[in-house]
């Protein structure tokens, strides 16, 4: 198969770095060469390649945009926005991964921690050592995470938490939990705090989610705390009510979003092959209107997809971002990539159904990436009151 070229159709590249753009160069012969050749047999087997860790940790992908002094890439946010859009085009569960364990994980430290947590953690956890995960959805608080009843006792010199979390990325496989639950009356949503938990801690137990039709190269766990005993020095002191965890979120929604670019370019670069070399009637379907404008239509989202996210980026990295923005950003390019997708399978027939082909994979995932770290609709409301001044949650 050839290897992928990009696609730049307003010279985007131009407007990057010659850092940005080898970084990006970097991981996309990454993805090519070590997890395309294998995320088709993952992907069927239901499990998440974890023989990737150790190479992605080399190409210091995990906190990428974290401070060099502790053992992170201290890249800028473009870079690490193309970092994304390379992972997600091998796979939405890669990219799952490196945010999770980035954004959700090593950043909550990084803002929230103390000096002693970020020694500790941050430098395991940019190598690989010390997998991460990030418990804030709850079974019945998925869309209302202020409403969470996770709970964390003080006892003596320590906490006691109980609780359930749900839709665990890397839950199963993480060696330490960033629980978020509230140390005062579940009625107040401020006196939530962020926890780190080792997963060997009594009382902790993560169990695969079954059933899932989505993401199946990704680890998605629910966990369960009954009578969780860790020390004081687990919770992060820098954390104060539901904005903490809301910030990883903005973290963690800015990766989306270059993500989703990335979906979205593997699925038009393989409609546009198959286009040009399926024949039927004697020519190539690519020479039928119907599917040049599926092409021209996939093509224009791209393009307003790559230009939005970089937009988001130099913003980002001029410290002029705000949350809203990234939701628009969330909003706009997974939807666009959804419908890539979806026009991409369509044009592959028949084929799009198996998974030699990578459309319907895509399509499968992006319906889990069009759900969480805030729903569609969720962001349309942020948006709304943004613009409005009323709150319509």
């Amino acid at each position: 198969m050839a290897k992928f070229t990009g696609i730049d159709y307003y010279e985007i590249d131009s407007l990057l770095s010659d850092e940005e753009r080898m970084i990006r160069d970097t991981v996309r012969a990454w993805v090519d060469d070590n997890l395309l050749p294998i995320i088709q047999e993952a992907y069927i087997e239901r499990r998440f390649p974890k023989e990737l860790i150790p190479q992605m940790a080399e190409l210091g992908i995990f906190g990428a945009n974290l401070p060099e002094e502790y053992g992170c890439a201290g890249l800028n946010n473009v870079a690490y926005g193309l970092i994304m859009q390379e992972l997600e085009r091998g796979d939405s569960g890669i990219r799952s991964f490196a945010s999770v364990q980035g954004a959700l994980c090593m950043y909550p430290i990084y803002a929230f921690g103390s000096d002693e947590q970020k020694r500790r953690y941050l430098p395991a956890m940019a190598a690989g050592e010390v997998i991460g995960c990030f418990g804030l959805t709850e079974p019945d608080y998925g869309s209302n995470p202020g409403g969470m009843i996770t709970t964390a006792r003080k006892d003596g010199d320590g906490w006691v938490l109980n609780g359930a979390k749900m839709w665990i990325t890397n839950g199963s496989m993480a060696d330490i939990a960033i629980i978020w639950a509230k140390t005062g009356s579940l009625d107040d949503p401020s006196s939530i705090r962020g926890f780190i938990v080792p997963t060997d801690t009594p009382g902790f137990e993560a169990r695969d989610q079954k059933g899932k039709l989505s993401l199946l190269a990704s680890d998605t766990s629910e966990l369960s705390l009954q009578d969780v005993r860790v020390g004081a020095d687990a919770i992060l002191p820098g954390s104060a009510g539901l904005k903490s965890p809301l910030m990883c979120l903005t973290q963690a929604r800015y990766g989306i979003a270059w993500g989703a670019v990335g979906a979205a370019m593997a699925c038009f670069d393989e409609a546009l092959r198959y286009a040009r070399e399926r024949v039927m009637f004697d020519e190539p379907i690519g020479a039928k209107q119907i599917q040049q404008v599926r092409l021209a239509d996939m093509l224009t989202g791209i393009t307003q997809a790559q230009l939005l996210v970089l937009r988001l980026g130099r913003l980002k990295d001029e410290g002029r971002l705000r949350p809203q923005q990234v939701s628009l950003a969330k909003r706009a390019n997974v939807d666009m990539a959804c419908n890539v997708a979806r026009e991409a399978r369509r044009l592959l027939g028949a084929n799009g159904i198996l998974v030699e082909y990578a459309a319907m994979r895509h399509m499968a995932n992006l319906e889990s990436v069009y759900t969480y770290e805030g729903t569609h609709d969720v962001h349309s409301l942020i948006l709304g009151q943004d613009l409005t001044g009323i709150s319509a949650f």
